[in-house]
C-alpha cells in the first residue's frame, strides 16, 4: 500500500430503506406532517457506501432494487469509472474489504462471475478480503453508517 499502487475500497450496504411521509414517535421535522402508520410504502432504496481507504472519500450509492451480487458489482464497476485515468493507471491492482454476506459470498457464483468479468474490463488484478463473521464493525465503512 505505502507505493500507491494498491488501490483499498471498503465496501457495505444496508437493508432496503423505505421512503415517504413516515410517522417519527408523533414528530415531525419542520411544517410537514407525517403519515400515522408506515403502510402504503411505494418507494424503497438500498444504500451502497465505499470508502477510498487512502483518501477516505466516501461514495454512497443508492439503488432501487434489491441488494443483489449484480447491483454490488455495479457499484463497483460505477466507483471505478468514475475515477481519473490517472489514478486508473497507477493503479496495479484493486483490493475490496467487505463482509462475508450472503449476496458477496465467496461460494455466490454469480457475484464470482461479476467480478471476474470486472478484472478483465479494468485489466486489473481484485482481491476480495472478507472479515470474519460478527467482526464487520472493523471494516471502515461501518463507521460512515452512523452519521
Amino acid at each position: 500500500m505505502s507505493s500507491g499502487h494498491v488501490k483499498r475500497w471498503s465496501i457495505d450496504w444496508k437493508a432496503t430503506v423505505k421512503i415517504g411521509e413516515f410517522a417519527r414517535g408523533g414528530l415531525t421535522r419542520g411544517d410537514n406532517q407525517a403519515s400515522d402508520h408506515d403502510m402504503g410504502c411505494k418507494e424503497k432504496y438500498v444504500p451502497c457506501g465505499i470508502v477510498d481507504e487512502e483518501s477516505g472519500e466516501l461514495a454512497l450509492t443508492f439503488g432501487s432494487s434489491y441488494k443483489t451480487s449484480d447491483f454490488i458489482v455495479d457499484v463497483i464497476e460505477a466507483k471505478w469509472e468514475a475515477m481519473a485515468e490517472q489514478e486508473k493507471a497507477a493503479t496495479s491492482q484493486l483490493q475490496i474489504n467487505m463482509d462475508n454476506g450472503p449476496e458477496s459470498s465467496g461460494r455466490r457464483t454469480q457475484f464470482l462471475h461479476r467480478m471476474v468479468q470486472l478484472a478483465d474490463a479494468i485489466h486489473k488484478p481484485i482481491q476480495l478480503v472478507y472479515y470474519p463473521p460478527y467482526h464487520s464493525k472493523y471494516n471502515p465503512i461501518e463507521r460512515c453508517w452512523g452519521i
